[in-house]
């Protein structure tokens, strides 16, 4: 099922019992499915496969060639659909081109993937993520701006704290 308003480039493939939210744009030479979950305002960009075990949350940003797997260990001559690692991915989380999400780990909510990382681990909400095992570097705001030793957004003005490692927003 495609929500109203999402737009597919061409040499875009759909597979069944996948589900893909309102006012999507999925660009050209995508696959997407079976048994995926797409939520609304995602922007999946040229060349982006999204395998059975990955679900984005709404208005998620999938860079150009960027990678999800779904089997830590893949072999041509073995079956292993019964082994597909689930990867969920945070609200309004970001991942830059040519990155690659290894799976079985979750992006949290906002968090910036930099282009060409390697997600070996799970990331947390609005983290900065660079390099190959990818690391923390910063943390990024839910305008997408980085964040200064203040936490202050150079955007908006929001404000965020540390709370025993976790990066959170403070209402007001």
């Amino acid at each position: 099922m495609v929500g109203r308003g999402t737009k597919i480039w061409h040499f875009s493939h759909i597979l069944s019992r996948t589900v893909v939210g309102e006012n999507c744009s999925i660009g050209q030479n995508v696959m997407i499915g079976p048994n995926v979950r797409i939520g609304n305002g995602c922007k999946i960009q040229n060349n982006v496969s999204i395998y059975d075990g990955v679900e984005l949350a709404d208005d998620v940003f999938c860079g150009p060639s960027c990678v999800f797997t779904n089997v830590n260990n893949p072999r041509a001559d073995v079956s292993r659909k019964d082994e597909f690692r689930k990867t969920p991915i945070g609200r309004g989380a970001s991942i830059g081109a040519n990155a690659t999400i290894v799976c079985g780990h979750s992006l949290g909510e906002y968090c910036f993937v930099g282009a060409g990382a390697v997600i070996t681990k799970d990331v947390p909400n609005f983290a900065l993520m660079a390099g190959n095992p990818a690391r923390r570097i910063g943390w990024m705001s839910r305008a997408g701006e980085r964040l200064g030793d203040d936490l202050i957004c150079p955007r908006t003005n929001r404000r965020y704290e540390l709370r025993n490692e976790t990066l959170v927003e403070i209402e007001g």
